[in-house]
């Protein structure tokens, strides 16, 4: 499948997990054309069920049928209220606990959708059964939809299933350290799916035939995706190298310059500079908060705030800092082994077109400085942060070494400028002379090390 096709199938899948309507109207939908069409069955073969069959279904008149189907409905009703009520205030702990980037964790488990399915679809079926009942009163004949009010019985029965197991469930959704694990689950999948093992990636050179000229977004939002085809198109038509700064997950705003163009025949005009960026525009799609489609620091960034949310005064709990910090290592960790920076893609008749990517140093910065900056006081989440540097340097290539030890020398820094006792200090800083035996570009070379 062409990768374009792909991401962009990506972003749809993961725009529509993030919502909580599709799965539950879909089971409404479902339930009621099979609310209309289980009594016709019903009337079809009513007179040819076989005894066994027709011993276990319901067996009562039309007044016990519409009992049945209307505790059933309004009994269910209240579930999903009490299962919607639960599933905000789970919403609201994990946003004012933990971070407001985690509501999408919840929203798109598949476990609450399914959950909410199926009480509604029960309501829906149970309702549409119900108007089908006759008791035989006003000259009408009785008719009792005996295998659908039966089918309604079992869907409330496995609804109580459902509230039961909702609840397990949801207990342990509430654990940060599930959230944590989905969270890094979801970003070692993007990055799986985005970025092509260390290796087999061509580096660019980005020699471009002029200076470029600044072309502008149509739209403000977050960058979600960047359809390269339609780049490609675009340059082939222009006659212009493009390349596009503006990395995924970057709010860019109308108006401002998301990347450049390079005229292969001299500068644009303005009218072709305006189509060039009204047609690239177009093939950048933003929205109002990040995805994980292309985006592979989104992930990180939910971690940090995690981890920074849990240094804040207000909630004070380092360890499930560390326990990010844990999560962050193991992301920071399978980014090494991926070729990141920039790409470079070509067409037919000379259409150039670099992409930016976020680079290890990108990455890195923007996963440590505030948590640095904010667990500076403990001395265990610093001694974590060591370790994390030490665990990136063993999966690094020779030439991302001294990232490692410009980030120990700062971590250094911190260090020196808190208030530790001598024992803490003394610690760290043989914590921090492991890392700089790795790190260091003077040192020895270690034979496990990537190349």
């Amino acid at each position: 499948m062409n990768p374009g096709v792909t991401t962009a199938v990506r972003s749809i899948k993961d725009g529509l997990r993030a919502q909580l309507w599709p799965l539950p109207t879909l089971a409404i939908v479902v339930a009621v054309v099979l609310g209309l069409v289980l009594p016709q069955v019903d009337a079809a073969v009513d007179d040819g069920l076989p005894g066994w069959v027709t011993a276990v279904i319901f067996g009562g008149d039309g007044n016990a049928a519409s009992t049945v189907l209307d505790a059933v409905s309004s009994s269910l009703i209240t579930v999903t209220s009490l299962t919607f009520s639960l599933t905000v205030v789970t919403l609201q702990l994990a946003s004012s606990q933990f971070s407001p980037r985690l509501l999408r964790t919840f929203t798109q488990d598949l476990f609450v959708q399914g959950t909410l399915a199926l009480f509604l679809a029960t309501f829906a079926y149970s309702l549409t059964v119900l108007r089908s009942v006759r008791s035989g009163g006003d000259g009408q004949d009785p008719f009792v939809p005996r295998l659908a009010v039966t089918t309604a019985f079992v869907l409330a029965i496995l609804s109580v299933i459902g509230l039961v197991l909702f609840l397990a469930h949801l207990t342990r959704q509430i654990r940060v350290e599930t959230m944590l694990d989905e969270v890094a689950r979801d970003a070692k999948g993007t990055i799986a799916s985005v970025l092509v093992p260390r290796g087999d990636g061509d580096p660019v050179t980005a020699a471009f035939p002029s200076r470029g000229q600044p072309v502008v977004s149509t739209t403000s939002g977050f960058l979600l995706r960047v359809e390269v085809d339609e780049l490609l198109e675009a340059s082939q038509q222009a006659q212009a190298v493009l390349e596009v700064t503006a990395l995924p997950g970057d709010f860019i705003v109308e108006g401002a310059p998301v990347g450049s163009a390079h005229g292969r025949h001299g500068p644009l005009s303005a009218d072709e500079l305006a189509d060039l960026s009204k047609t690239v525009g177009g093939s950048m799609h933003t929205g109002p908060e990040r995805t994980a489609a292309q985006d592979v620091g989104f992930g990180l960034r939910q971690l940090t705030d995690v981890a920074n949310k849990a240094l804040s005064p207000g909630i004070n709990d380092p360890t499930t800092a560390i326990h990010a910090i844990d999560h962050i290592s193991v992301v920071l960790c399978q980014l090494a082994g991926r070729e990141l920076g920039p790409v470079e893609h070509t067409g037919d008749d000379g259409a150039r077109v670099v992409v930016n990517r976020p680079d290890l140093e990108h990455l890195v910065e923007m996963s440590l400085t505030q948590i640095r900056r904010y667990g500076a006081g403990d001395p265990l989440v610093v001694a974590r942060l060591y370790q994390l540097l030490d665990e990136i340097a063993w999966n690094v290539t020779a030439s991302d070494l001294g990232l490692v030890d410009r980030e120990r020398r700062r971590l250094d820094a911190t260090t020196a400028s808190a208030d530790f006792d001598d024992v803490s200090r003394a610690r760290l800083a043989a914590v921090s002379s492991r890392v700089g035996t790795m790190a260091s570009p003077g040192s020895d070379p270690v034979d496990d090390r990537p190349t």
